[in-house]
């Protein structure tokens, strides 16, 4: 019976915790944009956007295992998408985010397939020359990006009704979609998609032996991957309200990358410590060092993969594991023995039926060899023996 309460108390326990951590975590988001300056409530809006964004490179990176670095030309087809249906088609807002999810993911879709050939250093190549070729050709299309000189937008503005500020009314709307985007990915892993997605990671040939379909799922990864990049897109035109070909150069890829693979491959809080990182590191780096700002960026990624090789998500297990080698373990006792200065006894060996030997007598017989004689010698009491034996 204590066997089986023992668990059921231990999930109980757990459950608890974790929803006790969750409605704390709720509290403190939703009443940041009262507590902070307008300033701060931006920047936090920005982390959740860019986390939105690193959540769809997850799925392709950490747990498709397949390289991008032109995850942020799918980022600036979501964010000029919103931009042209606000500017030239006066669309409302919301109804801006399905079409650049959906065009991206189609975007996504038609990338994934001749990326199929390709893995390793070539896929990298391939996704790049896609985020390098993109800034100019949005600057050609003139007509209906606005060239060079980008497409200024109005921000989503807050309701009559609610009674709060612009920078307020942002970011609760963005943090609503980022927990929405994130619950979608989180689910999405959880599924056959996802779980085929790991298979493929870790072997691809024993996956195809299982009967995954690696052509569909890798595709599909660039699909899921493209669309999550678009809502954070979208979401990036409704906050600056302004969209350039130079916002969305190659070098928004590399830090994207470079975000995640800080906050931590293949983990669920990896996008939004991987946010954080590409939000606040530029800004911090600039104030250390107005100079050199790029030399100062790369030092603390270097930092932070000393102390964290597999990201900051995974930094809390490695220090319980530094702890818990160092700390004794319940199962060891102490030496009593070398603390009085005499070295402890062996424990008698007994066996059944026999009186247990004192530690002189098993000494003596230890070190006194055999004698032929006495070995030979018959047991008192014993019957006599008889020519056969």
């Amino acid at each position: 019976m204590s066997t089986i309460t023992a668990p059921l108390g231990t999930d109980r326990a757990r459950r608890l915790r974790a929803a006790l951590t969750l409605l704390l975590t709720v509290a403190i988001a939703v009443g940041a944009p009262f507590y902070f300056a307008p300033f701060q409530v931006f920047q936090l809006t920005m982390v959740l956007l860019y986390a939105v964004a690193l959540a769809g490179l997850n799925l392709l990176v950490g747990f498709g295992g397949q390289i991008s670095l032109g995850h942020g030309a799918f980022f600036a087809a979501g964010a000029y998408t919103s931009a042209v249906m606000l500017d030239r088609y006066d669309t409302g807002h919301l109804t801006t985010l399905p079409v650049a999810a959906a065009g991206c993911f189609l975007l996504g879709l038609a990338f994934g397939v001749p990326a199929l050939r390709l893995r390793g250093l070539y896929l990298a190549l391939v996704t790049l020359a896609f985020a390098v070729f993109l800034p100019p050709l949005l600057k050609r299309l003139e007509p209906v990006t606005g060239g060079s000189m980008g497409l200024t937008v109005d921000k989503l503005q807050p309701p009559e009704w609610s009674g709060l500020a612009e920078d307020q009314w942002l970011y609760l709307v963005v943090l609503t979609v980022t927990a929405v985007a994130l619950l979608l990915a989180r689910n999405l892993l959880r599924s056959r998609v996802g779980r085929a997605l790991l298979a493929v990671r870790d072997n691809e040939s024993a996956a195809e032996v299982m009967g995954v379909r690696l052509s569909l799922h890798k595709t599909l990864a660039f699909a899921w991957s493209a669309m999550f990049a678009g809502v954070g897109g979208c979401l990036y035109t409704w906050v600056i309200g302004f969209v350039s070909p130079d916002s969305f150069s190659f070098v928004l890829s590399i830090t994207l990358l470079a975000g995640l693979v800080v906050g931590g491959l293949g983990s669920l809080y990896g996008p939004l410590l991987g946010a954080a990182f590409v939000m606040y590191v530029p800004s911090v780096s600039q104030d250390l060092s107005e100079a050199a700002p790029g030399v100062v960026f790369g030092l603390l990624i270097i930092t932070v993969m000393f102390v964290a090789p597999t990201g900051l998500a995974g930094l809390p297990g490695r220090v319980r594991a530094v702890v818990a080698r160092r700390l004794p373990g319940p199962d060891r006792t102490p030496d009593t023995g070398s603390a009085s200065g005499v070295e402890p006894a062996p424990p008698a060996t007994c066996v059944p039926g026999e009186r247990p030997e004192s530690p002189a007598a098993s000494e003596s017989s230890a070190d006194t060899p055999a004698d032929p004689a006495v070995a030979d010698a018959e047991p008192v009491g014993a019957p006599p023996r008889t020519e056969k034996e």
